[in-house]
C-alpha cells in the first residue's frame, strides 16, 4: 500500500479540504507524521487545505518540540466539512475521545496510517487502512510516501520525521538496519542529529516523578514461570510509570488509572521478554483487554495500552488472568 492509494481517493472524491488527526496527548511520532504527510499531499495537490489536530492536545514533550518549530497544530478542525479524514498513528477512534463521535459520523472516506497491528472494528470503519507493523513508527511509513513519489523533505520535515522515528526507536535502541539507513538519508537532508536528540530530553515534572513513586508503591507481583509481572494503579502518567516499573526490573508491566470516568491501562514489556516468549503485548493482551472494558486496546509488541469503562480492579484481575494464559500457551 502506498501514497498512491490515498491520493486516488482524494482524486475520487475530488477533495478540497482535509483533517490530519492524531490520537490524544499526540507523541513526536504523530505529530511529525501527520505534518510531514500535509506538507506531502500540498505538494501533489497544491489545491488542498489540509487541517492537523491532536484530540486534547499534544504530549508535553510534543509541545516542546511545536514551540521551536515552524509549525502550528489547528486547536478545532473542521471535522464535519472535511472531504476526507486521515488518522496517523491512531489504529481506532476511542484514541480520539471528544472527537470519536463526529468522526464516526462523518460520511467522508476515513483513511488510517499506523505501524500498529490494525484493528478489526476500525478495518470495517475505513475506506482504507496502511499498516506495517516492521516498521519503527508511523513516521518511518510517511518516509516511504516520498521516497514513493520521488519527493524530497524540506528540512523541516525531514526533522520531524526523524524526531518521529527517534522517539518511537528510544533514541534508536529499538532500530533495525532499514531505520537506522532512513536515519542516515533524513541527516543528509540537513537534520543535525545532536541537536535534534537534544530536543527529545525534557527534565521530568515534578507530577510525573509522584506518579511514578506511588505506582511503585502500589505494586502488586505476580511470577510467572521465569517472569516478573507488576501491576499498579496511578490516577495519570500510567505509561511513564509502566516504564518506570520495566527499568527497576520488571519483565511485564500494566499500570490503570481512572481519568473523567475513563478508564486507562498502560502495559510495557521488557525486549528480552519479548524475544523469549513473542508474545505481543498490541494484539494478544491490549485488544482482548479493550473488549472486557467495553473500550479498544491495541499497540506495539512491547508497548500497548486500552481505554474503556469499567471497575479498575477487576480489569487488573482480568489482566493477569489473561496473561497467565497467554504464557501458558505461548
Amino acid at each position: 500500500m502506498s501514497i498512491k492509494e490515498i491520493t486516488a481517493i482524494l482524486d475520487q472524491t475530488n477533495a478540497r479540504h482535509i483533517v490530519l488527526l492524531g490520537h490524544h496527548n499526540a507523541d513526536p511520532d504523530a505529530i511529525g507524521a501527520a505534518f510531514a504527510l500535509a506538507g506531502l499531499l500540498q505538494r501533489l495537490r497544491p489545491r488542498l487545505k489540509v487541517e492537523v489536530a491532536a484530540a486534547e492536545g499534544p504530549s508535553r514533550l510534543s509541545k516542546h518540540l511545536l514551540s521551536v518549530m515552524p509549525i502550528k497544530l489547528t486547536r478545532e478542525p473542521h471535522i464535519e466539512e472535511a472531504d476526507a479524514i486521515i488518522l496517523l498513528d491512531t489504529n481506532t477512534t476511542q484514541q480520539l475521545n471528544n472527537w470519536r463521535v463526529r468522526v464516526e459520523a462523518s460520511k467522508s472516506p476515513i483513511i488510517v496510517i499506523d505501524h500498529h497491528a490494525n484493528h478489526p472494528e476500525m478495518e470495517r470503519q475505513a475506506t482504507l487502512c496502511i499498516s506495517n507493523e516492521n516498521a519503527s513508527s508511523t513516521c518511518e511509513i510517511i518516509y516511504s510516501f516520498f521516497m514513493d513519489m520521488n519527493v524530497r523533505f524540506t528540512k523541516t520535515e525531514a526533522k520531524l520525521l526523524f524526531l518521529g522515528i527517534a522517539f518511537d526507536t528510544r533514541h534508536f535502541i529499538l532500530a533495525n538496519s532499514t531505520t537506522l539507513k532512513i536515519a542516515a538519508d533524513l541527516i543528509d537532508s540537513g537534520v543535525n542529529a545532536q541537536e535534534a536528540l537534544s530536543l527529545l530530553s525534557l527534565p521530568m515534572e515534578e507530577s510525573e516523578r509522584i506518579a511514578r513513586l506511588k505506582a511503585s508503591k502500589r505494586v502488586k507481583l505476580l511470577k510467572v514461570g521465569e517472569w516478573i509481572v507488576v501491576f499498579s494503579r496511578v490516577g495519570a502518567y500510567q505509561a511513564s510509570a509502566a516504564r518506570a516499573l520495566i527499568s527497576l526490573g520488571a519483565h511485564v508491566a500494566i499500570v490503570a488509572g481512572i481519568k473523567s470516568g475513563s478508564l486507562r491501562i498502560s502495559m510495557r514489556s521488557s525486549q528480552d521478554f519479548y524475544n523469549a516468549t513473542g508474545m505481543h503485548l498490541g494484539r494478544e493482551l491490549a485488544k482482548p483487554l479493550g473488549k472486557y472494558i467495553n473500550g479498544k486496546g491495541g499497540g506495539h509488541a512491547i508497548s500497548a495500552g486500552a481505554n474503556g469503562i469499567w471497575d479498575l480492579e477487576a480489569c487488573l484481575e482480568y489482566a493477569a488472568r489473561l496473561l497467565k494464559h497467554r504464557l501458558k500457551n505461548n
